[in-house]
């Protein structure tokens, strides 16, 4: 059976300045924004993986990306086998979404929880994570 193997990133959109916003997350909890607007908090996983993170990133308010409109925050899982996982997903009756996506970041695919929230599952690339600072 595929499981999740951690959370690979927290998402959620921003509803104001976001200039503002990634300022009070760098001066009231001690977040180092990256350039690219989010960070990665690097960490060692159980298998010893040596570049593995979590993201943590605001969206533009209207970005589709998260699914529905009205869904303010997307969870990013981590998982060994994307397709199998999506495969199993699907012979459970779960809202898989056909597209996958690949890049040098490792594979995408998404799934909408009963509740209509979207979640993003994410296979890392092979050889680890790149760097995204």
């Amino acid at each position: 059976m595929e499981r999740v193997q951690g959370i690979g990133g927290i998402f959620f959109k921003n509803r104001g300045d976001k200039a503002a916003l990634l300022a009070w997350y760098r001066d009231a909890l001690g977040i180092p924004v990256a350039s690219w607007g989010g960070f990665n908090f690097r960490w060692a996983d159980m298998q010893g993986a040596e570049h593995a993170s979590t993201t943590w990133s605001p969206f533009d308010a209207d970005s589709d990306y998260f699914g529905r409109a009205d869904q303010q925050w997307m969870v990013n899982f981590r998982v060994a086998d994307l397709h199998a996982m999506l495969a199993q997903l699907r012979a459970a009756g779960a809202d898989v979404q056909d597209r996958v996506d690949e890049s040098e970041y490792g594979k995408f695919g998404w799934v909408t929880d009963p509740q209509g929230n979207r979640i993003e599952l994410w296979e890392p690339p092979p050889g680890g994570e790149p760097d995204a600072d």
